[in-house]
């Protein structure tokens, strides 16, 4: 969540994501240093209760979450509220301080606690920003949030910070020289001897983040050194698109779903998949500027078809070829392809449905036929049942659980229906 930049060059910012995506912007000003040594999870803490907040950062003053449902989307078991305690005293006690310049082309320096308050009552986690801190918070030229579905996958808090530092240069390609002491802030090191040394920083710190980034996230970098004499000076990260995790930009729907982008390919006719995957990997801006395109155009005899191929070829021309034959049958088997896989992954879950609602039904008759059974005939039949089992582990569990062992479900219905012919023939067995 830190990131402190040279004042020395302008910031490009990127784009927030899924329903807080913003243009990119750059502005001679430098983002929030968060003072501190933050564990991973209470960095991860900060970046979900901020996401929660965001929308009302200026129009509320405090915010609610669900304590259970923190827990779990930050990593820490979803009863362990005594860590989470710890971990909000820990973000009350952590100071934000900022530097840069005012509305008004003013130089302004301020600080503020992290969290202003945090608390925890039936359940519900409630906790606020100062007024000061909110207002900086919310300006995506300051802050930029990061996709949580790729911050769950990290261990490393150096590694997090990393990522966190470099995303905001995604477009640019690199984040420009940082001295080293602006890069031990960065990375929480600032004031340790022993990181002091290149040596140990790089050791310890640089390699493994860098391998850990370039693993888990949807960006690539590489590190390189600027040196005064024999001393490193300076280092840079460059930065492109990691293409073979770009399907963690997906999320499950709560983001992405509730933008004007989703609503208006599932107008055209896209499938909820697919729309998620194009706005995840072409971006929000571009994929409406393809629909407005294509919108532009009239009648279309495929809308589905033609925004796939306008997405891929860029189309921006006054008057851009219709789609060729092997794209229109490419875009269709792509889409063919995910409609089946979302059918079978449909019929699938109402199969499980269904089996599970037969087997609940077949042992509530089961227990329906041993209630109208006399005591002397419910023991007769309990014996003779045991009888019939051949299995071993069957046995023992129908001798520990009886007519409610689920394991025995279909030798027990075959049983009954000996006993009392029909008696399951209304539960659709």
């Amino acid at each position: 969540m830190r990131a402190v930049t040279p004042m020395q060059a302008p910031i490009p910012h990127d784009t927030l994501t899924g329903a807080l995506r913003r243009q990119s912007v750059k502005k001679n000003v430098a983002a929030i240093h968060v003072s501190g040594k933050l564990t991973l999870l209470q960095r991860k803490l900060s970046n979900v209760l901020l996401l929660n907040a965001y929308d009302g950062l200026v129009t509320k003053t405090k915010h609610q979450i669900d304590a259970r449902t923190l827990c779990m989307m930050v990593g820490y078991n979803s009863n362990d509220m005594e860590t989470l305690k710890q971990s909000l005293r820990s973000l009350a006690e952590t100071t934000a301080e900022w530097d840069m310049l005012d509305a008004n082309g003013r130089q302004e320096w301020g600080v503020s606690a992290l969290l202003s308050y945090a608390k925890l009552s039936g359940g519900v986690c409630e906790y606020a920003y100062s007024p000061a801190l909110a207002e900086k918070l919310h300006d995506p030229k300051v802050f930029a949030l990061i996709n949580l579905n790729i911050q769950r996958r990290f261990t490393s808090g150096h590694a997090l910070a990393l990522y966190e530092n470099c995303y905001r240069f995604v477009r640019t390609g690199s984040t420009g020289w940082w001295p080293l002491d602006l890069f031990r802030r960065l990375m929480g090191v600032d004031g340790s001897a022993y990181y002091e040394s290149f040596k140990h920083l790089n050791a310890k710190v640089i390699k493994p983040a860098v391998a850990e980034v370039n693993k888990t996230s949807n960006i690539m970098i590489t590190p390189e050194l600027h040196k005064m004499g024999r001393q490193v000076s300076e280092i840079r990260f460059l930065i492109k698109e990691n293409p073979q995790l770009a399907m963690l930009d997906i999320d499950d729907g709560a983001g992405v779903r509730q933008g004007p982008v989703y609503a208006a390919l599932i107008d055209l006719g896209v499938s909820d998949r697919l729309a998620r995957q194009w706005i995840s990997e072409h971006g929000e801006d571009y994929v409406s500027e393809k629909i407005a395109y294509l919108k532009g155009r009239g009648t279309v005899e495929s809308p589905v078809r033609y925004l796939s191929a306008a997405l891929r070829d860029d189309y921006s021309a006054p008057k851009p070829p219709e789609p060729s034959a092997e794209a229109v049958a490419a875009a269709e088997a792509r889409d063919v392809a995910l409609s089946a896989q979302t059918e079978a992954e449909t019929r699938r879950e109402a199969e499980v449905a269904e089996e599970r609602r037969v087997r609940a039904a077949t042992m509530a008759r089961v227990q329906e036929l041993v209630a109208g059974r006399t005591p002397t005939q419910r023991d007769a039949d309990r014996r003779l049942f045991l009888s019939w089992l051949d299995d071993d582990l069957m046995r023992s569990e129908f001798a520990r659980l009886g007519w409610a062992s689920a394991l025995c479900a279909p030798r027990m219905m075959e049983f009954w229906e000996d006993l009392a012919p029909g008696a399951f023939e209304d539960l659709g067995t």
